[in-house]
């Protein structure tokens, strides 16, 4: 993005991206206190993350018949999404939808930048929208907090810093304890809570490590999650293009930066305030162009649009654009482009929600028993022993019964039906006998209907043997 045109009288360089914005030339850490936004889009963003915050926090909580509505129980290998419960057996499913979510990033990235950053991501939300309110609330604004970390150590600083820690501690447990939840559902956290350490010593070790996890990250770390550790801001450079949609500087507009007054030439709109820098939750400063730390946290566009106002001038020096829509000097447009895009996401989550809502809660396989060939049953039928495994996704016992679908009999060993308990396994072997008319070739398909009473649950094709000539 950066031209000619950015410093008329200076020569054009780009070192700013030889090194991150948040690491000095010694290769130390340069601890961002970033300004409290204020303006349209700060508003906007914290009344959706009370939103977050509220489905975060609420999910584990949810049930429907009698299960949670999402549970990834990775130990046990056992998956709740939308209430419906995913087994090993259905791993196809969750390689589909690694695929579709990948392939969605690749065209929401490309059509629209770092949206999700900024508007969705859980460490953005939680880092801005929760954890930095608290410091401006116990703290104040990035000149007390710069004051405060350079001041000697007074009773005020430690209580002022214990508080702060304590808050930060006290909600990162909360979210270890929420994030725990979703792992093994709210009845197994309930019991870690609320009985013996010595009863659940692994679930308790996960809360503290947890917890730790998180107060590192959001009292230390910080916005390093997003320019060092996650990729997706080292992905963003492959994925954005000139018309991809991002938070852009309109350098034709801003520059010359400078006071008129203070210049004998004419200057551009940007009065060089460092405002946008200042507010800024990674450091950067938006006028150098795309960089892979901006998150696109609007920030730095309430910052410039305050500015703006109070200069007289038109608001949107620094807006959502393109690199092409600056370049050219006309607003962004949601183009064919875009619209192709959206649709092509829109159809990846029709497809994966067709999938997962049609998935089936009763599984089966039938498979003629090894090493036994067809049985002569009487003088005008042929039998095959075949072995079933069946696994109930539901929350109810099922009673299933195995019906043929062609003009024959099954005769189940042992009970007259296959008990299959909730959200288990069964198992059991049966004989299909079909009469000699109906078996003119080596190997006849066959049909297998499964049924819970009188409601037929599946039907399931296999091979029926009998011999060459009868």
């Amino acid at each position: 993005m950066i031209t000619d045109s950015l410093h008329i009288n200076e020569p054009l360089t780009e070192d700013f991206r030889d090194h991150l914005a948040t690491i000095d030339e010694k290769g130390k850490r340069k601890w961002v206190f970033a300004y409290h936004p204020k303006g349209k889009f700060y508003r906007i963003r914290s009344i959706l993350s009370i939103f977050y915050f509220l489905i975060f926090f609420g999910l584990p909580f949810v049930r429907v018949n009698g299960r949670p509505f999402i549970m990834l129980n990775i130990p046990k290998g056992r998956f709740i999404l939308f209430s419906k419960v995913f087994w090993p057996q259905d791993f196809f499913i969750f390689g589909l939808g690694m695929v579709a979510f990948i392939f969605f990033i690749i065209l929401f990235t490309a059509a629209f930048g770092r949206l999700f950053c900024g508007w969705a991501c859980p460490q953005t939300n939680f880092m801005e929208m929760m954890f930095r309110k608290i410091e401006y609330w116990v703290i104040g604004d990035a000149p007390v907090q710069r004051q405060l970390k350079n001041s000697p150590l007074t009773t005020k600083k430690i209580f002022k810093l214990s508080l702060k820690h304590i808050l930060f501690f006290f909600l990162s447990c909360i979210i270890a304890n929420t994030f725990l939840a979703y792992i093994i559902g709210i009845a197994e956290l309930s019991k870690i809570i609320a009985e013996p350490v010595s009863e659940h010593v692994v679930g308790f070790a996960s809360l503290i490590v947890f917890s730790a996890v998180f107060y590192a990250v959001y009292a230390f770390f910080r916005e390093q999650a997003c320019t060092v550790v996650c990729p997706y801001g080292r992905l963003q450079s492959v994925l954005l293009d000139k018309n991809s949609m991002i938070v852009a500087y309109d350098y034709k507009r801003g520059e010359p930066r400078g006071h008129e007054k203070n210049a004998a030439e004419i200057k551009g709109d940007c009065i060089d305030c460092y405002q946008c820098v200042k507010v800024c939750p990674t450091g950067i400063d938006i006028r150098n162009g795309v960089q892979m730390e901006c998150v696109g946290c609007t920030a730095c566009i309430d910052a410039c649009d305050h500015i703006m106002l109070k200069t007289g001038k038109e608001k949107g020096l620094i807006r959502y654009a393109s690199e092409n829509s600056i370049a050219n000097g006309v607003p962004l447009k949601y183009t064919a482009r875009m619209k192709m895009y959206t649709a092509l996401c829109g159809l990846v989550f029709l497809i994966l929600s067709a999938v997962l809502f049609t998935r089936k809660d009763v599984d089966a396989t039938i498979m003629r028993t090894p090493g036994i060939m067809y049985q002569e049953h009487g003088a005008d039928s042929i039998s095959n022993l075949y072995n079933i495994k069946v696994v109930n996704k539901t929350v109810t016992d099922i009673p299933l019964t195995i019906r043929s679908e062609d003009n024959g009999r099954i005769q189940i060993i042992g009970k007259p039906f296959i008990d299959v308990a909730k959200e288990g396994q069964g198992a059991g072997a049966f004989f299909v006998i079909l009469p000699n008319d109906v078996t003119r070739k080596r190997k006849t398909t066959i049909k297998l209907g499964l049924y819970e009473g009188e409601k037929k649950i599946a039907v399931l094709p296999t091979n029926f043997l009998s011999p060459v000539n009868q």
